[in-house]
């Protein structure tokens, strides 16, 4: 099966290559040591004897920020070494600002194809390979076998799309799975995903989901929630403070259901503000031509931290401070959840902030998370656009509804902690130790 993955590897990223360099061009921030790619990551330090290394892959942002428990705990360990790889530019910063002090190596996970993955084995040199939620290499995987380096997924997810596409190619599929040493998975329907795609029951398991452990924070002060609100023009000395909707990680489209919901707010007196944190900061240039077409104030967050005025509608079109700017808000609405868009962005932050949640149908990516917060009252499922248009409105009205929504959010990120120690104890059992 490698073989025939080596020869397509080079036609498929020829097919590619142009999409892939129109978004590293459009999100910035490639450039940086983009030889990484290459397998040419710069070699760490000679292990020690008795020293045993990790090396932990983790795509993006919100697999680094859930990693940040794991990695607090290994680090502890004595006599293990950790090597933390990303894919995308804004991890890698990430890992770069706020990682490098705990392990031994940052870098940019290489192309999935033989020469290049071969080189960054041969310099990394781990004694166990972790990856995160739904990434199979096989060329990764291939080498790790070659070498007899045990290969970990943790955190492992399997979303509808995924699923469809694994069992179409189910020899292949079985052949990933075989190649994992341990699989923990993040709920019972993503355990029942790999099992059916050839996981081998006797090294799956549940451990929950890391992304629950993650700190959320640091928490604001009221002076300090009130500080940021004047800060994004919500505020004026000697008014009460309007109630702040927050449109958490959106997608194309997103956008424009909140501004309506916002209209409608304010036509119903109802003192409302809307608060825009796109997925990706680079459709600012589409966001803003969406603001310009309604009468609206409103500010973006690059052109300065302060807003010049008073405005209705802020749009943080920065990346790396989502949690902070969440706080300001009182109710929140979690994107890529609307038709046409599918999966979801997950909504454990805005909970464990105690937001009251509400999204769209198309939650599939958190699917048992999601039917959590609906079982506990800490969030609403609407059916369709109008669906959640209503519920926005109906929240806003309703200081009791989000008074207990706040807290049933809370108490069930509180209630559904431990997956990190879990799979730390899978690790240490793995390694031996």
């Amino acid at each position: 099966m490698i073989w025939f993955y080596r020869l397509l590897f080079v036609p498929a990223l020829l097919i590619a290559l142009p999409y892939y360099w129109w978004r590293m061009y459009k999100r910035g921030g490639y450039r940086h040591d983009f030889h990484h790619r290459f397998g040419l990551i710069d070699r760490p330090p000679t292990k020690p004897k008795k020293a045993q290394r990790i090396w932990i892959q983790a795509v993006s942002v919100g697999e680094i920020r859930a990693l940040s428990p794991l990695v607090e705990a290994l680090h502890a360990t004595p006599g293990i070494e950790l090597i933390i790889t990303t894919t995308t530019s804004t991890g890698y910063k990430i890992l770069r600002d706020e990682f490098s002090a705990k392990v031994l190596k940052v870098g940019i996970f290489p192309l999935d194809f033989l020469p290049f993955s071969r080189s960054a084995w041969r310099r990394l040199e781990p004694d166990l390979a972790i990856l995160m939620e739904s990434e199979l290499w096989p060329e990764h995987l291939h080498q790790a076998r070659q070498r007899g380096v045990p290969v970990m997924l943790i955190n492992a997810r399997m979303s509808d799309r995924s699923f469809r596409r694994y069992r179409k190619f189910p020899g292949a599929s079985r052949h990933l799975m075989g190649q994992l040493s341990r699989l923990l998975a993040a709920t019972p329907n993503d355990y029942e995903r790999f099992i059916a795609l050839g996981a081998d029951p006797a090294t799956t398991t549940v451990t929950g989901s890391m992304k629950l452990d993650a700190e959320v924070g640091p928490r604001l002060s009221p002076d300090e929630r009130s500080a940021l609100q004047a800060e994004m023009g919500f505020t004026e000395p000697g008014k009460p403070a309007p109630l702040i909707l927050l449109g958490s990680s959106t997608w194309p489209g997103e956008e424009a259901l909140l501004v309506e919901v916002l209209n409608e707010a304010l036509d119903a007196d109802i003192d409302a503000r809307l608060l825009i944190i796109p997925r990706h900061a680079e459709r600012r240039g589409e966001i803003i031509e969406l603001l310009d077409k309604q009468p609206l104030p409103w500010h973006l967050r690059t052109r300065a931290e302060q807003a010049p005025e008073s405005v209705k509608i802020y749009v943080a079109d920065t990346t790396g401070e989502m949690v902070r700017l969440s706080q300001a808000a009182d109710l929140a609405f979690i994107g890529k959840s609307l038709p046409r868009h599918e999966g979801g962005q997950t909504p454990v932050e805005a909970a464990a902030l105690g937001l009251p949640v509400v999204y769209g149908p198309n939650m599939t990516n958190f699917r048992h998370i999601c039917r959590q917060l609906q079982e506990c009252g800490a969030a609403h499922r609407g059916k369709s656009n109008d669906e959640v248009k209503a519920a926005l409105l109906s929240l806003l009205r309703d200081p009791i509804r989000r008074e207990k929504m706040s807290a049933a959010g809370q108490s069930w990120h509180a209630n559904n902690q431990g997956a990190t120690q879990r799979i730390v104890e899978a690790v240490n059992q793995t390694l031996g130790i």
